[in-house]
């Protein structure tokens, strides 16, 4: 079983200061008043996995108060459920003030021929059904403090991979919500996303999947969630998403998985 989910309140780091802000603080808000209430306030969803994990430590090194859920806390597929993780986040943490969207099912190459309904339910659930589900319940604490939300995307998005429809297909659909909600929620609220491209891959596809960019080598969940820490401070960004695959797509034709 997943390890559960867990409310976590950082101490001071000297990692913090640029994002140590106090309340009724808000610089990159400055147009807009009055000045919202930001006291770094965090729900992760798919905080438990490799690139949901290490975006949570990397926010909480940055003083943030951050929970992070997993399978365990619920599927957020179901609204019912998403608004339940949602009122535990706001209840555990006194408030809201970003919603990082990380949450996805894993998959395996199999040819778009031969999907099912199950394929098509497995890869929209998790993916784009509770990235809209709990982005859309987080919306009214989001809209009172001027949050942020970050979905975490894939290049996959972006590309037609054959033997990857569905997830292909999901992570498309999650990206066009990034857009969505940020017309949706603006101007209180600024939707992001992250399109990380092979990061946490198996140490077997490294060498391969190092070759499929130009800077040859695989990035990190670090990686992503250093993307993720720069979107939540780039105060006039919103609809729109961040490319981090060392160049993967430029590679788009001369590489493609079997």
């Amino acid at each position: 079983m997943p390890p559960r989910s867990k409310s976590r309140s950082a101490s001071s780091s000297s990692e913090a200061s640029f994002f140590a802000l106090p309340a009724k603080a808000c610089p990159f808000r400055a147009e807009i008043t009055p000045c919202y209430d930001w006291r770094m306030r965090a729900l992760v969803t798919g905080g438990t996995g490799r690139v949901g994990s290490a975006i949570a430590a990397r926010l909480e090194a940055a003083g943030w108060s951050v929970l992070a859920a997993g399978r365990a806390d619920g599927n957020i597929s179901r609204p019912a459920e998403a608004r339940a993780l949602v009122a535990r986040a706001v209840s555990d943490l006194g408030g809201l003030d970003l919603l990082v969207n990380g949450a996805a099912e894993g998959f395996a190459p199999k040819s778009a021929l031969e999907l099912t309904g199950a394929d098509w339910d497995l890869a929209f659930g998790a993916t784009a059904k509770g990235s809209f589900f709990v982005t859309q319940a987080a919306a009214p604490h989001l809209r009172e403090s001027g949050g942020t939300v970050v979905m975490i995307e894939d290049v996959a998005a972006y590309q037609p991979w054959p033997s990857f429809a569905a997830h292909c297909a999901a992570k498309a659909a999650q990206a066009m919500l990034t857009r969505v909600f940020a017309r949706a929620l603006a101007p209180e609220v600024r939707v992001c996303g992250v399109a990380p491209g092979p990061v946490a891959v198996e140490p077997e596809q490294a060498e391969r999947r190092a070759a499929e960019t130009l800077l040859g080598r695989v990035g990190s969940p670090g990686d992503v969630a250093e993307a993720v820490v720069f979107l939540v401070g780039a105060g006039f960004v919103t609809g729109t998403s961040l490319v981090v695959d060392g160049g993967r797509l430029l590679q788009s034709g001369q590489h493609e998985r079997a």
